[in-house]
């Protein structure tokens, strides 16, 4: 399904990447788990847990701006690093038109994502 160019082994609690940081690469849970969660008002939020076969990171690598959330190992987790080569060699097959939109998408997310969590916050006295 996806071509993986490396495997890499994190420990429980080890952090895959930071929310900020730039968006190098995409990854695939081979084995294990992984936390996503965001930093709102000093407090962990955590977004999501992702499976065996869940893919992340792919947010900051198709709209080209920093990780939107920390990526974190749950117990002993195996991730694939996806081929960038082939990654990008195959985005690239895709229109203009149609990259515009899979980037359009990735932004939205981004910006429903930041939007629910502002309205968790607790309302200030």
């Amino acid at each position: 399904m996806f071509q993986i160019s490396a495997y890499e082994t994190f420990q429980d609690g080890q952090v895959i990447f930071k929310e900020g940081a730039n968006g190098d690469w995409i990854y695939v849970v081979d084995e294990g788990k992984i936390e996503l969660s965001k930093q709102v008002e000093g407090r962990k939020v955590v977004i999501e847990i992702l499976n065996p076969g869940d893919i992340f990171g792919e947010m900051a690598y198709i709209d080209k701006t920093p990780r939107s959330a920390t990526a974190t190992a749950v117990g002993t987790t195996v991730v694939g690093i996806l081929d960038r080569d082939f990654f990008d060699k195959e985005f690239n097959k895709l229109s203009k038109d149609f990259q515009q939109m899979l980037k359009t998408v990735a932004f939205r997310l981004r910006k429903t994502t930041e939007m629910s969590l502002e309205a968790q916050k607790p309302p200030r006295e």
